[in-house]
């Protein structure tokens, strides 16, 4: 997503990614070419920061006829925030959902009725605990469990990096039983990721992501790791599967932590983003590659059995069924949820009523024929 996590590939002993630099229309201007190795066997490319810039970057690249990407495995690796209720920073985690948790209305906190927990409420409802009754398509998307539980093992044979700062920073959440996996030494694991381009930090909005990837997932899905750039990757890369240019069952989502989402019992928010000293960003970087390797290795290692990809028994794809198949999670929990022509008719209907209110409240007069 940006340099560092980059920076971090380049020079290592296992693979030359200068070998072929290919400069591509699309890409971010800051990082406008791929790096691959001489046989094309590995490549590395840098999306840049955000929703946006991951969204038009990785279409920029998919797009290409200068790559065949039909057979190719794809792992975005990157750092982020970690549930201290479920990991500890340094740790590294490979999610199955990726939860789309800022797609929603937002009210100051000062504003807030006296019974609402947050002030963002999913879009179409009128409470933080409502599913949404307007879908966009990108609140939810799932990829292969059975790759995801290949890489967490072959994740789980490196050594992770960790420091002495971080050991001493993680000692601060003990007071509270709740964060005891805060405190334990870093690890692989399995544990969801929430995408927002805002960086949020603090208990309570920790919270509240957490139970909106519980929602969101039919509570399947557990919140660990931040994110500002994964559902607009799966978008991307959703529309690209349903044109045949990429394989969705490929993907693997890993993220290192690099820093508490949350505060420790007695701090404030502010000081655990701005001014503490966490030491985890640079273990978290090193050990994208660290972990990172050993996932590149297993799949090239033993390439003629995955060449033809992983079987899974789980859904693939977006909230809406776009790549088949019935999803798992969805607005009831039952096989009637999901029909695309179903959702798109309940957004169609919730956005035409609130675009009706709008315009009584401005004064504009309303013909319904």
């Amino acid at each position: 997503m940006f340099d560092p996590e980059a920076d971090v590939w380049y020079g290592i002993e296992e693979f030359d990614l200068f070998e072929q630099n290919i400069t591509l229309p699309g890409l971010s201007p800051l990082f406008p070419d791929v790096h691959c190795t001489a046989t094309g066997e590995v490549c590395q490319f840098t999306i840049g920061e955000s929703e946006i810039n991951a969204a038009t970057s990785v279409m920029s690249l998919v797009l290409s006829p200068k790559f065949n990407f039909t057979n190719t495995y794809w792992m975005v690796a990157g750092i982020g925030g970690i549930n201290p209720e479920v990991a500890t920073i340094c740790s590294v985690t490979f999610a199955r959902y990726a939860v789309q948790v800022a797609l929603q209305y937002e009210f100051d906190t000062r504003e807030l009725p006296d019974n609402f927990t947050t002030g963002y409420v999913p879009f179409g409802a009128t409470a933080p605990d409502q599913y949404p009754k307007v879908i966009y398509g990108t609140e939810v998307f799932e990829v292969n469990q059975a790759l995801q539980e290949l890489a967490i093992g072959w994740a789980k044979t490196a050594t992770l990096n960790d420091s002495a700062d971080a050991v001493a920073y993680r000692a601060n959440y003990a007071s509270d039983e709740v964060y005891a996996a805060a405190t334990a030494p870093p690890s692989v694991l399995a544990c969801d990721v929430a995408t927002s381009d805002v960086y949020y930090s603090g208990a309570l909005l920790g919270e509240a992501f957490g139970n909106l990837t519980t929602l969101m997932t039919n509570g399947s899905g557990v919140y660990c790791s931040t994110a500002q750039e994964d559902n607009a990757t799966l978008e991307a890369m959703v529309r690209a599967a349903t044109a045949g240019l990429v394989d969705y069952s490929r993907i693997i989502i890993m993220r290192t932590a690099s820093d508490f989402d949350r505060q420790y019992p007695g701090q404030e928010a502010y000081t655990n983003l701005f001014y503490a000293n966490q030491g985890a960003f640079l273990p978290a970087i090193a050990n994208i590659y660290l972990a990172g390797i050993k996932v590149v290795e297993g799949i090239l290692g033993a390439w003629d059995t995955y060449e033809g990809g992983v079987a899974t028994a789980n859904y693939l794809g977006d909230i809406f069924g776009t790549l088949g198949g019935t999803p798992d999670f969805g607005p009831a929990p039952s096989s009637t949820m999901v029909g695309k022509r179903s959702l798109d008719a309940t957004a169609a209907d919730m956005t035409r009523g609130m675009m009706t209110r709008r315009q009584e409240r401005a004064g504009i007069k309303i013909r319904m024929d």
